[in-house]
C-alpha cells in the first residue's frame, strides 16, 4: 500500500511538473497562446490531483499523520523538479541543490523520529 501512496504521488507530480516544465520552454508567453495551451491540458490536471491526492490519503493510513506525508509529498516534489528541470533545461543540479534535499532528508527522520 506504501508503494501505492508513493506511485500516485510521483505520477500526479511528473504530470504536473512537466506541463508547467513545457509550458516554460516551448510556449510563447502570449497571453492566448498560453490559454490554449492549458485549455488543451485541462483534462490533465484533474487526473494528476487526484492521483496526488489518494497518494496523500493512503499514506497518511499508514502512518497515521498526515503532516508527515505532506512533507513527504513536498519532498518528492522537489526531486520531481529536479529531474524534470534537467530533462526539459538541462539544468544540472549543484552542490546547493544537494545540501537542501539532505536538511529535507534530515527533517523527514527528525519528523518520523517523534
Amino acid at each position: 500500500m506504501i508503494f501505492l501512496a508513493l506511485l500516485l504521488m510521483l505520477g500526479g507530480l511528473l504530470i504536473i511538473n512537466a506541463i508547467y516544465a513545457y509550458h516554460t520552454k516551448h510556449i510563447d508567453s502570449n497571453f492566448l497562446s498560453t490559454l490554449w495551451y492549458y485549455i488543451k491540458l485541462l483534462p490533465l490536471f484533474l487526473p494528476a490531483s487526484i492521483m496526488i491526492g489518494y497518494g496523500v490519503k493512503f499514506l497518511t493510513k499508514i502512518v497515521d499523520n498526515l503532516t508527515f506525508s505532506l512533507i513527504v509529498s513536498k519532498g518528492m516534489e522537489i526531486l520531481v523538479s529536479v529531474a524534470i528541470g534537467y530533462i526539459f533545461l538541462k539544468e544540472i543540479p549543484n552542490w546547493r541543490t544537494g545540501v537542501g534535499i539532505t536538511i529535507i532528508l534530515i527533517g523527514f527522520w527528525l519528523l518520523k523520529g517523534k
